[in-house]
């Protein structure tokens, strides 16, 4: 069972993370802050799609597609795969829209708070 970094709220204590491990999860955020990258996820929801179906659902380029999907895939959060000629992606790392949901989570409290203010 692995323990939880210090960014867990359940941690009771945090443990402390090398620089590696730091670099390691900077990384892994930076990938999540392209919208495009974002909007792909999304897209990759409910299932499996080929590029095509992702540039449509993106308004997007195949090419600009392409190059975030790569992104996705090096980081291990999409996998891929063939059929015939078509390139098929797949959320390979769910865990990445609990993620999401925990900052639109937070968002949206926010945006609310702010709103009462403004009333």
């Amino acid at each position: 069972m692995s323990r939880p970094c210090f960014f867990s709220a359940v941690a009771k204590k945090p443990r402390p993370l090398s620089e590696e491990a730091l670099n390691l999860i900077a990384r892994r955020f930076a990938v999540l802050a392209e919208p495009m990258r974002l909007r792909l996820l999304h897209a990759l929801i409910d299932g499996e799609k080929h590029v095509n179906a992702l540039v449509a659902a993106t308004g997007s380029t195949q090419a600009n597609v392409s190059r975030h999907l790569q992104t996705l895939a090096d980081a291990g959060m999409v996998s891929r795969r063939k059929e015939g000629l078509l390139v098929i992606y797949a959320v390979a790392d769910p865990s990445i829209f609990q993620l999401c949901e925990l900052v639109c989570g937070t968002l949206e409290k926010q945006h609310a708070r702010r709103a009462t203010i403004f009333g």
